[in-house]
């Protein structure tokens, strides 16, 4: 099934960019642009895309503001939105995933990121940029978050392998090959770890592997 995507962002040439990259792929189309915020809701509320890429700085509503509208408490069909931007200010991620955002990528991250982010909000997970991750991690820590629960049962050498490497921020092509498995099997690993876990996406594996300390010696 086609991935819908609705593209935001005031400058012409950076949603030029991203519809390339994006319609490169054969499971995604961009269904929609939109220059300012105002637009991007009305938009998006209209076509009711799978997923609204949403960059931060944009006339009339901001990201913040589009991803409240269309994805924060309270919203009634609430829709999946990936914050796409340059800038990885701590109000701007904290703003994001706390209206609602999953995802928070940086427009630097690369093609492969922004797709498998695209990929990972339809199928009702979540990814962030790796250094904005770690930062919101270290964060974490500082406050003195609390210990992960053990796992229901215990990770395989292999699912712990997995559990690291999403936590170094690798995308799933990525851990295939330094793995040298297949991507399905990556796939399968993820969804076994997040049962074993119980945690719902990649960004609550990456918790739980900072917490568990797992990361120290990496």
């Amino acid at each position: 099934m086609t991935i819908r995507v609705l593209l935001a962002d005031d400058q012409a040439m950076v949603r030029a960019s991203l519809r390339v990259i994006l319609e490169d792929q054969p499971d995604i189309e961009v269904v929609g642009e939109a220059a300012d915020g105002a637009d991007a809701v009305t938009l998006a509320r209209r076509l009711r895309p799978d997923v609204c890429l949403v960059d931060i700085r944009m006339p009339r509503l901001d990201g913040i503001d589009v991803t409240r509208a269309l994805a924060g408490p309270g919203v009634s069909s609430p829709l999946r939105v990936i914050v796409v931007t340059t800038f990885d200010l701590d109000e701007y991620v904290y703003g994001a995933l706390h209206g609602g955002a999953v995802g928070f990528v940086l427009k630097d991250a690369g093609p492969g990121l922004l797709v498998e982010a695209v990929r990972a909000a339809n199928a009702g997970d979540a990814l962030i940029s790796p250094s904005v991750t770690l930062r919101l991690l270290r964060h974490l820590r500082s406050a003195g978050a609390p210990a992960a629960r053990e796992p229901a049962s215990p990770l395989s050498e292999r699912e712990a392998e997995v559990v690291m490497a999403v936590a170094r921020g690798r995308t799933n092509q990525e851990i295939a090959a330094e793995l040298f498995i297949s991507l399905s099997t990556v796939k399968g690993h993820i969804s076994g770890i997040q049962t074993k876990l119980r945690v719902r996406n990649r960004v609550e594996i990456t918790a739980w592997a900072w917490a568990n300390r797992m990361m120290d010696a990496t």
